[in-house]
């Protein structure tokens, strides 16, 4: 039996992207506060007073991993979690000065980091790139059951 041609399967990579993004994100971001971390500050810079479960939908977390970087989050003084007085289950978000103060400073280190990432691309493959990029992210975001097909756009 023959070796599988790897550069032809997106999974292979989309995890060698996501190990040099991680490799990136230590050296030019941070080594203490992570990627999803900083996703869910973003979320609540964007929508102050997110519930938990809206912030895991707004960056793509499902509902454990959001909880543990929510409490990882409010143990480092970043983010403050209160009961929602209307709805007794949920919890509301909010950032503290600390947190503001990290995602300022970190939203700077993003952008260096993202360029040096992106940089064997033009500016026009760049863009084509993240547009293409996000379809997919998408798509497997709405996957239910991967073993039927998600239809292609027409």
């Amino acid at each position: 039996m023959a070796a599988v041609d790897l550069t032809s399967h997106p999974g292979h990579l989309a995890r060698r992207l996501q190990q040099a993004h991680h490799l990136l994100w230590n050296a030019m971001v941070s080594e203490e506060i992570t990627s999803p971390q900083f996703a869910v500050l973003n979320a609540l810079v964007a929508e102050p007073g997110l519930d938990q479960r809206t912030a895991g939908e707004r960056v793509g977390l499902d509902r454990s991993t959001i909880a543990e970087v929510i409490s990882r989050l409010v143990r480092r003084g970043l983010l403050d979690k209160v009961r929602d007085p209307r709805d007794g289950r949920r919890f509301l978000l909010g950032l503290t000065d600390d947190g503001l103060r990290t995602h300022r400073r970190l939203t700077v280190r993003t952008a260096r980091m993202n360029q040096v990432l992106l940089s064997p691309l033009s500016a026009a493959e760049q863009t084509v790139f993240l547009e293409l990029i996000q379809r997919v992210a998408d798509a497997a975001e709405g996957l239910r059951n991967p073993a039927e097909p998600v239809a292609a756009p027409s």
